[in-house]
């Protein structure tokens, strides 16, 4: 297993409770979440927008609990979704992967960045 189920539904407890507790649900539909979701991934590419690899690699180093908080918001809200879309996200992303193994196997993918149909 990849996850520790009883983590991420401790996780989920977690974060229905936060909304829950601030009456935020009745403006948590699918659309307004995955808008959420996606400004907060944009959030975590903003930090490194304009970086070229050695300014990366310093900026991980001093900056790895604003790194840390910007992932955690993006995790919130794919927590959320999941359990509002009453997906269990653990087996959908064993599932994906699964499918993802099958469109690039290890002998032709292996130190390949091509897209699976190119292979």
């Amino acid at each position: 297993m990849i996850f520790n189920m009883t983590k991420i539904e401790d996780l989920i407890t977690r974060v229905t409770a936060f909304r829950d507790d601030r009456d935020w649900k009745q403006f948590h539909n699918p659309k307004d979440n995955a808008i959420g979701l996606v400004l907060e991934a944009s959030e975590v590419l903003e930090l490194f927008q304009w970086k070229n690899k050695e300014e990366i690699d310093k900026y991980i180093k001093s900056h790895s609990e604003n790194i840390s908080d910007e992932l955690a918001d993006v995790m919130y809200w794919v927590l959320l979704m999941s359990h509002d879309l009453n997906i269990d996200i653990g087996k959908a992303i064993e599932k994906k992967l699964k499918k993802t193994e099958e469109k690039y196997p290890i002998e032709k993918s292996k130190g390949n960045h091509k897209k699976y149909t190119e292979l």
